[in-house]
Order: structure tokens, then C-alpha cells, then sequence
């Protein structure tokens, strides 16, 4: 049982590399698994990343570079899966919360509208878990309602996942919707988390095993003496208002002070968010050097093999893996879905959300 993947907003394939390394065999042995059918996404770059590692070509034409309002979506292969991360930016809660009202927020329409024409028979949708709270809460019921409602119509499950259960060295917390369609027969239920109790800290995902001095993607950022002496004075877990600072050193900031700016590491826990864009102090920075993280201890954090090699200029490059989906835990997700499908039992826990529970709490749905 094979499920030909389409894919929007695929970024460089972090997603992609999670549902295609998962594999089922249900009892009779018959093998049920993913594969890439094709993707789109607007950053030529992260296309450019998606051909290499996920179809092993960097000139595969099933990747399709392009903004996905030019799309020809009734053109596309038929597909029996769709994945899509649609654009978080105005979900956000760092930024201007503008939600629906924002260039990136009605973006998922072009999920559904994947979803009426190509009638896939599941889906996995993926935003930041401050979509749960835009516009006041309606944007999240009226994504779902349209989710729900499209095509021949899908049961969801949304949940609130924090992959650091599930063996990601991250605090990344991330709203996944699975929906399964409803003529399909089965019903789909959250995988439990994996690692619950011991997580997967900093210091074992970046050290074992070392990574490679010549490994793609591990470039060192020159810092000027300032920031070097500053990162010094912060201890592991802390950030750039640690009162032990001296004062000399200290950043000229008024107003709000994130507690992501110059944060170090702390090497017995999991990374806080690693983050595609932002300008000094972002970057992540590790708890003994004084310096921000290479690209590729990055990539280790959001659970990228040293052989995944990403294309473009640093930057971009740093934009693709922050905007990722880490596929060990797309992975965990995928199998769920694939045991779904082969009447394979799992362990399961309830889901943060019931669909027609969040419906019947705002019967009148108003305009977002």
C-alpha cells in the first residue's frame, strides 16, 4: 500500500524526509509507506535542498518552485496524501498577530483547495501553536471547519504536539492536524510521546557523535570581541539580561526584552526554538563556546542526518532548517498514520482538541 505524497509550503524537506523514512507492515507483511509525488514551495533554495535529499535530483521537475497562488493545482499528479506546513508568520505569537488579516494567514486555503480536487485520503497540516489563539480563536475553528469540510469530507485530529517528547533535542511545540477521510473507514488517534520523562538534551544531540570538522552546512560565525566577551559572561540557560553581565557589556535595549536574545544553551536540557530569522542574538549559542551554533548543529537539533545537505547562502540556509518540521518527530506522526491505515494497534494518547467539541463552543462561526 503505497501513498503517493503532494506537498505545499514544503520547505526543505524536513516533513517530506520524516513520512518517506516510515514504513508499516500490517499482518498479513504487506509493506504500507509514503513517497514523494510532488511539492511546492517559493524559496528556490529550500526547492533546490528538497530535490537533492528527498528525490536525488537536484533538477527533478516534481518539485516546483513557485509562489503556490500561481499554482495550477487541477494539473497536478493524483496524489493519496497531502502534507502541508502553511506559513506561520501571522500566527505567530512573536510579531504583529495580524492572523487572517495578514498577507501569510489565508494561505492553507490552497490546502483545501488540494483537498477538493485531488480527494487525497489524509492529510497532515502543520502552523505554530499560536494559531490555536489568532483572531481571537475563530482562525483556528474556521481552518478547521474548511479542513473538515473539503471534498468529500475528512475526520481531524488536531493536537498540540511538544517534540520534545518525542525524542527532538528542542522545546518545539507545534500544531499538527491529521485528517483522514471519512470514507476511508479508520480512525486516527495521537501517537504517545516517546521520550516523556528522559528527554534528549542539547549536549547529547550535538556531541554524540561529534560532528565532523569538514560536514556540510558547518560554518562558524565570526562574532565581533563585544559579543564574544558578552557571551562569556552568560551562564549556560541564560540569556543577554543576566545580571552578572558587567555593565559595559551589556546590550542598549529599551522597551521588551525577548528571553531568546544571546540565550546559551543549557547542555542538560532540550534547545529552546531554534528560529529561521532574526536578526543578533537569535542564532542560538552553544553553553561552552562562546559563539552561536553552526548551521549544522542547528540541523542536529532539529534532527537533520550530517548527510542532509542544505542549498543556498547561509542565511538561507539557517531559514530553512528554523522553519522545518524535525523529522524524527514527522516520522513518529507518518508511522501513526501508516498504522492507522494497516490496522496496526499503537499506544496513543488523547488528543489537545475535539474538533466538533471546539464547533459546538461557537455555533455561530463570524467572519476572521
Amino acid at each position: 500500500m503505497i501513498f503517493r505524497k503532494g506537498e505545499l509550503f514544503s520547505g526543505p524537506g524536513g516533513l517530506a524526509l520524516g513520512a518517506t523514512s516510515a514504513s508499516v507492515l500490517d499482518a498479513s507483511g504487506e509493506e504500507f509507506r509514503i513517497t514523494h509525488e510532488w511539492s511546492n514551495d517559493y524559496d528556490e533554495s529550500a526547492c533546490s535542498t528538497y530535490r537533492r535529499n528527498i528525490c536525488g535530483d537536484i533538477e527533478d521537475p516534481s518539485v516546483i518552485w513557485g509562489p503556490v497562488q500561481e499554482l495550477d493545482i487541477k494539473s497536478l499528479s493524483p496524489i493519496d496524501a497531502l502534507a502541508f506546513g502553511f506559513p506561520c508568520n501571522d500566527y505567530s505569537i512573536v510579531g504583529e498577530h495580524k492572523g487572517m488579516g495578514g498577507e501569510y494567514g489565508p494561505l492553507y486555503s490552497y490546502g483545501v483547495q488540494v483537498l477538493k480536487h485531488h480527494k487525497p485520503k489524509f492529510f497532515i497540516a502543520e502552523n505554530v501553536g499560536g494559531l490555536q489563539s489568532a483572531n481571537e480563536g475563530k482562525a483556528f475553528i474556521q481552518i478547521l471547519k474548511e479542513l473538515s469540510e473539503a471534498g468529500p469530507g475528512y475526520n481531524l485530529t488536531p493536537h498540540l504536539y511538544k517534540f520534545e517528547e518525542y525524542g527532538v533535542p528542542q522545546k518545539r511545540h507545534r500544531i499538527i492536524i491529521v485528517g483522514i477521510r471519512k470514507d476511508q473507514g479508520v480512525t486516527f488517534r495521537v501517537p504517545a510521546p516517546t521520550t516523556p520523562e528522559k528527554y534528549v538534551t542539547s549536549k547529547e544531540a550535538l556531541e554524540n557523535p561529534p560532528i565532523l570538522e569538514f560536514a556540510p552546512n558547518h560554518e562558524f560565525t565570526k562574532h565581533n570581541a563585544k559579543t564574544v566577551e558578552m557571551l562569556k559572561h552568560i551562564p549556560p540557560g541564560q540569556n543577554a539580561w543576566y545580571e552578572g553581565i558587567p555593565e559595559d557589556l551589556r546590550l542598549n535595549v529599551k522597551g521588551a526584552r525577548m528571553s531568546q536574545i544571546y540565550k546559551r544553551l543549557h547542555p542538560d536540557h532540550p534547545s529552546y526554538t531554534v528560529t529561521g530569522s532574526g536578526g543578533g542574538g537569535t542564532h542560538v549559542y552553544h553553553w561552552d563556546e562562546p559563539r552561536a551554533l553552526t548551521n549544522r548543529e542547528r540541523a542536529r537539533l532539529q534532527t537533520f542526518p550530517d548527510e542532509y545537505i542544505f542549498e543556498g547562502k547561509k542565511e538561507k540556509v539557517r531559514q530553512q532548517i528554523g522553519m522545518a518540521v524535525p523529522p524524527k518527530a514527522a516520522k513518529i506522526i507518518a508511522e501513526a498514520i501508516l498504522k492507522t491505515f494497516a490496522g496496526v494497534e499503537y499506544d496513543y494518547v488523547a488528543p489537545k482538541w475535539i474538533f466538533e467539541e471546539l464547533v459546538k463552543q461557537d455555533k455561530v462561526l463570524q467572519p476572521v
